[in-house]
């Protein structure tokens, strides 16, 4: 009899919960629905909310330095925040789906939904919570962008946009904005927008790793840009969360290469060695920071029931070539190769030397050092330096990252100005010019 009575308690409590709750409104807002599963009108709520100039939150207008991805973009500042013109941005209240070291679905358009309303703002405007500028555990700054093109009389903000288009899902609703945000996540879910939606991406490859060589994507990286490709290729870097590839091809004659980030959470770390010969499965990428593709997503799961589909070791040991290069050939040399586009066509195009040569290991001799130019102005690469160098009547260039010598102290301007240098690195591309990547100061042999 007890029994009874208890469960009859709770069906009862039950149904007075479901009763309260079909007859009150949500702390944050309203569902956004009018009864069933039938949604309401749409509601422009980024339309409606207004960039109060008035408040006591930290705010500055800024200029695009480089987009990221869909909620992170690094921005050029007027004042330094934090001693730095630079500020990494993380937008507050929203979480859009990967598209740098993972892949998810939605990630790509929604990154190019943000790249695409700063690239045509003529004002922006960032905005912290508060009277500060705040940080997360990554030190990027949490912000609410706001931006405004020729076309608009209002400025209007972007992270709220995201939530209403299904482009994010809501990250914290205890924000000065959190009512909108809510009311607008709520209204993307009712309408099954993007990331709520049953539809396919159509940006999102989940068909089979498509087999390549190092070749193919150097030549034609367009053709399988945020597809699944799988090749061989043996590591020659391990730098800045990217793993660097190269493989020769019998039909040039020259080792080709391509990065792979890997990010901070990759699960394989453990597969990762230089000279590993590698099975690579990734997804072709556009990195926005170099201007050039790369492979990320990279795929490995210890327990997949398809291991084929995962990156893996075929061979450890293998020698990391460093391919003398003439300054000559780096500058002038060229190759006529067949590219085949998506439809079967064949074309005979010609590409440089530099071209086929992205990402892979060089070495060149006798650069003499005629300038030096040091950053000064990035938190992260302050004291790295652009080197200058004439050979045989070419000029190249050589980047440095941040070197230090045997005692931790920073390797300055005066180590290399007027010296000729042999160079080991990476063949990188910055800027609309190809240079060589010095890494490490074991690297490089100051005469």
């Amino acid at each position: 009899m007890k029994t009874s009575l208890r469960i009859f308690s709770v069906v009862l409590l039950l149904c007075v919960l479901a009763s309260c709750f079909a007859s009150c409104e949500f702390p944050w807002g309203s569902t956004t629905t009018t009864g069933g599963d039938k949604p309401s009108e749409f509601v422009d709520y980024a339309s409606q909310l207004k960039l109060d100039f008035t408040s006591t939150r930290a705010r500055q207008e800024v200029t695009l330095h480089l987009h990221v991805d869909g909620d992170t973009t690094h921005f050029d500042l007027q004042s330094p925040i934090d001693g730095s013109y630079l500020l990494k941005a993380r937008y507050l209240g929203v979480d859009t789906p990967e598209s740098t070291g993972a892949i998810e679905k939605w990630g790509k358009k929604a990154s190019t939904y943000t790249k695409e309303k700063l690239a045509n703002a003529t004002s922006i405007i960032v905005e912290s919570d508060t009277h500060v500028w705040n940080t997360d555990s990554n030190g990027r700054h949490l912000v609410w962008v706001w931006y405004k093109t020729a076309e608009m009389s209002d400025y209007s903000l972007l992270n709220l946009e995201l939530l209403q288009q299904g482009l994010a899902k809501p990250k914290g609703t205890d924000n000065v904005y959190g009512t909108f945000c809510f009311d607008a996540y709520m209204q993307a879910r009712a309408h099954k927008l993007h990331v709520y939606s049953t539809e396919r991406d159509p940006d999102f490859y989940d068909g089979m790793p498509i087999p390549v060589t190092l070749l193919d994507l150097a030549t034609n990286p367009e053709k399988y840009d945020g597809k699944t490709v799988t090749f061989e290729a043996v590591i020659t870097r391990d730098f800045g969360n990217s793993i660097y590839l190269q493989a020769y091809n019998e039909e040039t004659g020259m080792y080709h290469g391509i990065s792979a980030y890997y990010g901070y959470n990759f699960s394989g770390m453990d597969q990762i060695a230089l000279g590993n010969l590698m099975r690579i499965v990734g997804k072709v990428s556009y990195w926005e920071g170099g201007g050039t593709y790369q492979i990320s997503d990279l795929k490995y799961n210890e327990f997949s029931p398809k291991p084929e589909e995962n990156i893996a070791i075929i061979e450890p040991g293998h020698e990391i070539v460093y391919e003398l290069t003439s300054p000559e050939e780096f500058c002038t040399g060229k190759f006529d190769v067949i590219v085949t586009n998506e439809e079967g066509e064949e074309t005979l195009k010609t590409f440089s030397y530099a071209d086929l040569a992205l990402d892979t290991a060089i070495e060149m001799r006798g650069l003499k050092v005629t300038d030096v130019w040091t950053t000064v102005n990035s938190e992260t690469s302050k004291g790295a330096m652009t080197l200058t160098c004439e050979v045989d009547g070419y000029t190249i260039t050589v980047r440095t990252e941040v070197l230090k010598d045997e005692n931790g102290d920073l390797v300055t301007e005066e180590y290399f100005d007027g010296k000729t240098i042999d160079v080991k690195g990476l063949v990188g591309y910055y800027n609309g010019q190809y240079q060589i990547k010095l890494l490490t100061l074991n690297d490089v042999v100051v005469e």
